[in-house]
């Protein structure tokens, strides 16, 4: 069986940027609903480098988590304020990743999840392969960083940022080439790549959907993310993550595709990111994602 958690930032931004759920509230409310952890979101109010800075305070936040007897299945830091792909100076979001690395290191974090930052149309201002030069040596600098700490990285790959394209995914992974580096991979945004959203130039396009996507990423991925797709995007051009019944993913094909990848670790993560009133519809996602997992965890 799968040990099941789901990402914080659900609660913290999209709908919910004004009136974020606090953290004591989400890790104690999840673990009433008997998931095994929460996947740390590192921004806004919940917890994060800023909010504790100090060795001790993440220590407190250790036993916080451990007196309510819910785990950590990954984090999520804040890079989304720094550029990538538009800029010969690696070095601030290299900063920060550092940053956020120890931060997971200090609480016993494994997984540290990146992306490429910017939306497909950076490519009107720089070139496909310069942009894929700096992304795979920027993340071959933050994969040392997070080895020397124990950590692996994970690319979360989707519509709303460059290198959307199947064929794009795969060869970044290899170019990178790093033990500790793999793909995070969201059923959504699996499903939406694989049906060529937002791609510039000649879209590549799956017949097979996320279940093909899944298919021929085999072997490439640590990390896995499930929710279903309805086929769209959300206001924020990515894809929309709908709970579990509000879409059309065949799950019975692709989770048992998604588990021929030995990630390493036994997690699997909810992902309700953007999705007006995830809060109350969490119980449900974990009373479908529990079926699965009974089946093919």
């Amino acid at each position: 069986m799968k040990r099941i958690s789901i990402g914080s930032w659900a609660y913290a931004i999209g709908p919910y940027e004004k009136d974020p759920v606090p953290w004591s509230t989400v890790i104690r409310k999840l673990k009433e609903l008997n998931f095994d952890g929460v996947e740390l979101g590192g921004f806004g109010i919940h917890p994060n480098p800023e909010t504790h800075p100090e060795k001790s305070q993440r220590a407190e936040l250790v036993a916080e988590l451990k007196e309510v007897g819910i785990a950590l299945s990954g984090f999520v830091p804040n890079l989304w304020g720094e550029k990538l792909i538009n800029t010969d100076d690696p070095e601030p979001y290299i900063a920060a990743f550092t940053q956020g690395a120890e931060f997971a290191s200090d609480l016993g974090v494994a997984g540290i999840r990146v992306d490429c930052v910017q939306p497909p149309t950076i490519f009107d201002e720089v070139d496909e392969d310069t942009a894929r030069q700096r992304v795979v040596s920027t993340w071959q600098r933050c994969c040392d960083i997070a080895a020397d700490k124990g950590c692996f990285v994970t690319w979360e790959f989707e519509p709303g940022f460059a290198f959307n394209k199947p064929s794009q995914v795969s060869r970044i992974v290899d170019e990178v080439n790093k033990a500790n580096f793999g793909l995070e991979f969201d059923t959504c945004h699996g499903e939406m790549v694989a049906k060529g959203a937002r791609q510039p130039g000649t879209p590549e396009i799956l017949e097979g959907g996320c279940l093909e996507l899944a298919q021929m990423l085999r072997g490439k991925i640590n990390h896995i993310h499930l929710i279903d797709s309805d086929g769209t995007l959300n206001e924020h051009e990515t894809s929309a993550h709908p709970p579990f019944g509000d879409g059309y993913l065949d799950f019975d094909a692709i989770i048992p595709e998604l588990v021929k990848n030995d990630t390493g670790h036994d997690w699997w993560t909810i992902d309700l990111c953007f999705w007006p009133d995830a809060w109350t519809l969490t119980e449900r996602c974990k009373k479908a994602l529990d079926e699965y997992n009974v089946k093919y965890g």
